[in-house]
């Protein structure tokens, strides 16, 4: 049964996918059943179902298949669809934090290491998240996510990307402002452990006013500091986390316009910020996309992609701006 939010979590409610509002899972199974029964399938009647539930919906619509048919539905829906279009749906079945371990556990147990999907999630989830996604990455697949991490990463990459499962945030009685200054801007060679820890280790509200008080300070933004002084996965995560630390929907629409504005599109990334996001700050990154690109995210998503893997890229995204 579908119950209404109260309205003051109706305004504070960023999401692009809400709860539908006449929900009945027993309806939705049998809906989905006939879509995929006889000869073709529905492919614009699945994905506009799925796409208009929230995630726990579709969680009851999956119990309540199993109970009806005595079958899984997600295998139901992998034999029935191919390519793009099954890869977002199957996404779209998997509870959000199951979600984020079982992409951490393929980037790191796939044929050499996706460091982007590593900074991605471990920049921008926040400590609660993190440590849900640590217990049921261990639950999933056997092993600790900061051990797999560990013995596939090194240097201070690796080192700040345990830092960052740790979740533990230091002392801020003071403004570490001259370590960072000394550790980068003010000598020949950079001290890499002075940025990791004071980053790793400290909350969004205390980094944002060492921000502002480090550019009082050196007269440049922190980013141009760490463009200057590291390389590689460092800077890229040192990057990640001080764009989420500043505005974690930027950050986003930032990594969706890199995902269709180069030459071809990386799909991976592109589905799996709309499936990841659409129910936690969509509306949020349409917005900044806009302000960003002088575009709207919805039809840049209809100039780089086809289909029905299109249409539910688009009923993700839930609007133009």
């Amino acid at each position: 049964m579908f119950i209404s939010l109260p309205c003051c979590h109706l305004q504070e409610y960023r999401g692009s996918v809400r709860p539908f509002v006449h929900f009945n899972a027993k309806k939705d199974a049998e809906f989905l059943h006939k879509a995929m029964k006889g000869i073709g399938t529905d492919e614009d009647a699945i994905l506009m179902a799925l796409t208009a539930r929230s995630n726990d919906q579709r969680q009851q619509i999956k119990a309540a298949y199993k109970k009806a048919y005595g079958k899984d539905l997600v295998s139901q829906l992998k034999s029935e669809l191919g390519g793009l279009l099954e890869n977002l749906i199957v996404a779209l079945m998997m509870p959000p934090v199951l979600y984020d371990a079982t992409l951490l556990h393929k980037a790191l147990k796939g044929a050499g290491t996706d460091d982007q999907v590593l900074i991605e999630i471990l920049a921008s989830r926040t400590g609660e998240q993190i440590k849900e996604i640590i217990k049921v990455y261990k639950k999933e697949f056997g092993g600790k996510l900061e051990k797999d991490i560990s013995s596939d990463t090194g240097g201070c990459y690796g080192r700040l990307l345990v830092i960052l499962l740790q979740v533990k945030k230091g002392p801020e009685c003071a403004l570490p402002l001259q370590d960072l200054y000394d550790a980068g801007e003010a000598k020949f060679g950079t001290d890499e452990e002075k940025f990791i820890t004071i980053l790793g280790n400290r909350s969004s509200e205390h980094l944002q006013k060492v921000f502002g008080a480090y550019k009082k300070l050196c007269g440049s933004d922190i980013e141009d500091s760490i463009k200057g002084e590291t390389t590689g996965n460092l800077e890229d995560l040192l990057l990640a986390v001080v764009k989420c630390t500043r505005n974690v929907p930027g950050f986003f629409a930032e990594s969706l316009y890199k995902s269709m504005r180069r030459a071809g599109t990386d799909d991976d990334t592109l589905m799996r910020i709309m499936v990841s996001r659409s129910e936690v700050d969509m509306l949020d990154i349409r917005a900044n996309f806009k302000k960003m690109y002088g575009q709207s995210l919805y039809t840049t998503i209809q100039e780089d992609t086809a289909g029905d893997y299109q249409k539910a890229l688009l009923y993700l995204c839930g609007g133009k701006d």
